[in-house]
């Protein structure tokens, strides 16, 4: 069983800052790469950011030069520093990590439940 859990949504006015976090924890072989994807109303999901076991990161152009991807890979979290909002980046947000349950497994997706991020004008 994987567990993943995330907090820091909230709502914030255009221009501000948030930061979202995500922790992996369960009986499984390997994290893999860890990351964000958000879904807005009547949209489909898409790709935030995400980070490699390695630290290679990878963005949304949207999202470039404003939101940062971390991670601790000794505590299996992730974090995303959100600035500069726009309404635009109004969304829920989930974090994604790719495991493998047994070293013969296959990689997985784990999905977090989802937290709202809402940006007003």
């Amino acid at each position: 069983q994987v567990q993943v859990v995330e907090s820091g949504g909230g709502l914030v006015q255009a221009g501000g800052s948030l930061r979202l976090s995500c922790a992996a924890s369960g009986n499984v072989f390997s994290i893999n790469t860890m990351g964000w994807y958000r879904q807005a109303p009547g949209k489909q999901r898409e790709l935030v950011a995400v980070i490699s076991g390695d630290y290679t990161t990878n963005y949304a152009d949207s999202v470039k030069g404003r939101f940062t991807i971390s991670r601790d890979n000794a505590k299996n979290t992730v974090h995303l520093q959100m600035n500069i909002l726009k309404t635009e980046d109004t969304a829920v947000y989930y974090c994604n990590a790719k495991i493998r349950r047994r070293s013969w497994s296959a990689m997985d997706d784990a999905w977090g439940q989802g937290t709202q991020v809402t940006v007003s004008s």
